[in-house]
């Protein structure tokens, strides 16, 4: 479970102005909003790779940034992280990259051949071949394939929570269908909690057993997709409007 309470945060203008929100154990439940809104920075905050300027993340009732270093070493074990663009580091290959994924703690307890099986049982999770791809370089991916290489990272560890920061940006259609596809399979293969955040709002509806909407740093809408998409909130009409048409473009382009 993951409980937001009053986070606000704000750079040169406010981006989060008091949002409260609950994840349940075992949800897969979708962030949406236009962008700016702030869906990304509260999705760091639960992390602590951004620390709001007031309120509180907790996870399974331990304070996020209030709890000391220890509570957040042992939070950040239980979590999986999905960046945008997959994040890869372009000069560690595919291997070392997903060795990343692993806490400090456990790699001190394991060999190398271990960590290698690990690595090797995550790229078989996200469909792709181990022996291929293990030593190669991010540049010599295709971008769906970095998409997957970045999930196999979050995933090595076996979390109890994942973390979906947009992970189908920049994918066409036909890959934007293949992760959300396999953001579902993973979800019930490994019984995590899911949070993700997405721009693709009809992926999302699909999915996820609830959703919220982000808008100008407050929450606007929070309940099930059914109840999203029969809302008479006026701005979260618009929102889902000027969505399905730009997913439209979007089919449109590829065809």
């Amino acid at each position: 479970m993951i409980e937001y309470k009053g986070v606000y945060k704000a750079f040169d203008e406010p981006v989060l102005s008091g949002v409260d929100l609950r994840v349940e154990s075992g949800e897969m439940f979708a962030l949406f909003g236009p962008s700016g809104t702030g869906k990304s920075v509260l999705l760091k905050t639960t992390l602590a790779l951004i620390v709001p300027d007031r309120g509180d993340v907790c996870i399974d009732n331990q304070s996020v940034h209030f709890g000391g270093r220890g509570t957040l070493a042992r939070i950040r074990e239980k979590v999986g992280y999905v960046f945008q663009y997959a994040a890869l580091f372009d000069s560690l290959n595919v291997f070392e990259n997903i060795r990343m994924g692993l806490p400090e703690a456990t790699l001190k307890r394991m060999t190398e051949k271990e960590v290698a099986h690990k690595a090797w049982e995550a790229l078989e999770l996200v469909n792709l071949e181990p022996r291929m791809i293990l030593s190669k370089l991010p540049a010599e991916l295709s971008g769906g394939m970095k998409k997957r290489v970045g999930i196999a990272r979050a995933i090595v560890g076996r979390p109890e929570i994942l973390l979906w920061d947009e992970p189908t940006t920049g994918l066409d259609p036909v890959n934007t269908a293949a992760v959300e596809r396999l953001i579902t399979q993973l979800s019930e293969e490994l019984q995590v909690t899911s949070l993700l955040v997405t721009h693709d709002v009809e992926g999302g509806l699909e999915m996820c057993d609830r959703v919220a909407m982000l808008e100008g740093g407050r929450l606007r809408f929070c309940g099930t997709p059914e109840e999203f998409k029969n809302s008479d909130d006026p701005v979260v009409q618009a929102f889902e409007n000027r969505a399905a048409a730009y997913a439209a473009i979007d089919v449109l382009d590829v065809r």
